[in-house]
Formats: structure tokens, sequence, C-alpha cells
């Protein structure tokens, strides 16, 4: 028998590392776009319009893959596999967190930010949760329009329209999530394909999913000097960021010769992690508006 459900277990349902990472990303975000004068009552209403938006998102992602979950060593413990919460009230939970964090979207932020968390439940629940994630190795390229929408909502809080400076932090992290999640499922790679998943390095191999991490690192590089070319953030972080590309490029293409996949997939990985932290940070740190 399972044990009852603890507030602990609700609260992993909505993945709070996944939404302290994009969190970031929305602070960042609008952050650049205010050049340091940011509202903050309207930061406030937007991270927690986000929040909500997005642990709706990943509560439903829970309720659609419980079973699946239940067949992989990483999610058997999650509480809708192990029946600590019923997939009802899940359920309920997560549409209650969606309407809640669009409400103040479109209520306290905007209608732009409000479209743009809708785009990405969609994208996130619909598009990859329930269809590609079960039948194509797509599911990691498509799916990365959602993690991209966290700082792009950030950017248009403050500045009302989609314009270019939207656009760079969506390639940004569009560019970064194949490479980092890829990095993951080679680790686990027999995991995903006892547990069904048509994953890439399942699907196509380790070899070959190693290949096609390299292009979306390497687009890093130019999306991070257009960053700097644009004035949307100074010379230190130009440098940091291309020193971090660079450092995070020439791992990912030495994986083709790596002999250990799994521990050259685990320092990828890291990396991967470590990367996007610094380069929002010294980004926010390096905003044109006060000096570094």
């Amino acid at each position: 028998m399972s044990r009852a459900a603890s507030i602990r277990d609700w609260v992993e349902l909505t993945k709070p590392r996944i939404l302290l990472l994009n969190l970031i990303a929305a602070f960042g975000g609008c952050w650049i776009a205010s050049r340091w004068s940011a509202d903050w009552k309207l930061l406030l209403w937007m991270l927690l319009g986000t929040t909500l938006t997005m642990a709706s998102s990943c509560v439903l992602n829970n309720v659609w893959d419980y079973k699946l979950d239940r067949k992989m060593d990483r999610t058997r413990e999650r509480p809708l596999a192990t029946g600590r919460i019923h997939r009802k009230s899940a359920l309920a939970y997560g549409l209650v967190l969606g309407l809640a964090g669009e409400t103040v979207l479109f209520g306290k932020v905007g209608a732009i930010c409000g479209w743009l968390g809708l785009i990405g439940m969609f994208v996130y629940v619909v598009i990859y949760t329930m269809w590609l994630k079960r039948t194509s190795t797509w599911s990691t390229s498509i799916g990365g329009i959602s993690g991209a929408m966290p700082p792009v909502i950030g950017y248009c809080a403050y500045s009302h329209t989609m314009d270019i400076g939207a656009l760079l932090l969506f390639a940004l992290l569009f560019l970064w999530q194949p490479a980092h999640f890829w990095s993951l499922a080679i680790r686990r790679v027999e995991e995903y394909r006892a547990a069904g998943y048509p994953l890439l390095p399942v699907r196509k191999g380790i070899k070959r999913t190693k290949l096609q991490m390299i292009p979306y690192v390497i687009l890093l590089l130019p999306t991070v000097l257009l960053i700097y070319g644009l004035g949307y953030s100074g010379i230190v972080f130009l440098i940091i960021a291309l020193l971090a590309s660079g450092v995070w490029g020439w791992h990912t293409v030495r994986g083709i010769t790596a002999v250990n996949d799994g521990a050259w997939a685990r320092t990828n990985f890291l990396l991967s992690v470590n990367y996007l932290m610094i380069v929002f940070v010294v980004m926010m740190a390096d905003t044109p508006g006060r000096p570094f």
C-alpha cells in the first residue's frame, strides 16, 4: 500500500528545480528589458503568474506520464507513480494552478504575456507530453519552445512588444535545451528504452545524438554575439558568455571520441546547467544602464 501524500508530494508535482531555473530566466528577461529600472510590482506579478503557469504544466505532465514514470528508476517514486496522490486530484490541482497563473498574467501583467503563457502550456502539455514524447525523436527540440518561453514572458512584461530582444532570449533558451536534455538521456538511455520513450539516443543511437547536439551548442555563439552587438548586454557578458560557450562547445565536440559515454554525458549535463546560470546572471549584471 502506498503511503499518504504529504505537502512535499504536492510540491514535487510542480517540479520545483525546473521552476527555479525558469524563474531565473524570466527574471532575467524582465531585467534586460527594463535596463535596471524594473517595476518591482509588475516584476512580482510576472514571476507569480509565470510560476503558477509553469507549475500547472509540470503537474499535467505528471498526470499524463504516471504509467511511464513507474518504469524508470529516476521517476518511479514520484507521487502519482506510487499512488500517493490520485490522478483526479492532481488533474484538478494542475488546472487550478493554470487558471490562477493565466488570470495573473492576463489581468496583472499584460495580454501578450498571457498568450505566451498559454502557448507554452499548450506546447508542453499537448504537443510535447501527449503527442511527440510518445511518438517522435523531435520531442526534445519541439518541446524546447515551451522551455524558452519564461525569459520572453519576462521581457515582454516590461517591453509590451515582441522585438529582437525577445527573440534572442528565446533563441538562447531554445538552443540550450536539446544538448542539456540529451546529455541526461544518454546517461539513462536504457531506462528510456525500457520505458518506451522514442528519444534520439534510443532510436538513432548515442553517436548520432552526440553529433546532433553540436549545432545547437555552436549556434549559441552567434546568439551571444547578437545580444552584445545589439546592446542588450555589455562587454563583460560577451567575454564570459563566449568563454562559457567555448568550454561547453569544446566538451560537446569532444564527446564524439569519448570512450565512457556515461561519464562524458554527466559532465556535459553539469556544464549545461552551470552555463545557463552563469550566462543569465552575468547578462543581468552587465545590462546597459549602470556600470557592471
